[in-house]
C-alpha cells in the first residue's frame, strides 16, 4: 500500500464503530478490499478500548448509539495521549442535526459525513482521513492512484 510518496510497512489501520452489525461488517469488508487493516467496535465504550490498543490511522464512528454517541466518544479520545491527532469521520443518516453538534464536530476536526455511503464515498472518505493524518504527521502527501 502507498501512503505518501513512499511506500509504507503496513496497511493503514482503521477503526470503525457502530453499533448497527450489517454497517460495521460492510464498512469493514469494503476497507479491507481497499487493503486497509481494519478492527471494529460495537459501541463508543469498546472503541476507545480498541483505539488505545490500535493507535488507529483513522476512526469512522457513527454518531447515534446507546450510552454514548460518536461526538462524547471523540471528546474522550481527544483527551487521550497519543490519540488527541487522530483524523476521526462521524457518520450519521440525521440530516436535520442541531447547529450546536455541527459546531461542535468542526471545532474537535470531525469529518462529517451523511449516510448512505457508497463504496466510492466511503474509500473517498478513509483517504481523505489519511492525507489528514499524513499532514498531521509531516509526511508527504499521498498520490492519488
Amino acid at each position: 500500500m502507498t501512503r505518501g510518496a513512499f511506500v509504507t510497512s503496513r496497511p493503514a489501520r482503521v477503526l470503525v464503530i457502530d453499533d448497527d452489525e450489517s454497517t460495521r461488517r460492510t464498512f469493514a469488508q469494503m476497507l479491507r478490499l481497499e487493503g486497509h487493516e481494519v478492527r471494529t467496535a460495537q459501541n463508543a465504550s469498546a472503541g476507545l478500548d480498541e483505539a488505545s490498543l490500535l493507535m488507529p490511522d483513522a476512526i469512522i464512528v457513527d454518531l447515534h448509539m446507546p450510552a454514548m454517541d460518536g461526538l462524547a466518544f471523540v471528546q474522550r479520545l481527544r483527551a487521550q495521549e497519543g490519540a488527541h491527532m487522530t483524523p476521526v469521520a462521524i457518520v450519521t443518516g440525521d440530516y436535520s442535526l442541531k447547529e450546536t453538534v455541527s459546531g461542535s464536530l468542526k471545532e474537535l476536526g470531525v469529518t462529517l459525513c451523511f449516510k448512505p455511503l457508497w463504496l466510492e464515498d466511503l474509500v473517498k472518505l478513509t483517504s481523505s482521513l489519511l492525507v489528514t493524518d499524513s499532514a498531521s504527521r509531516s509526511e508527504p502527501a499521498p498520490i492519488a492512484h
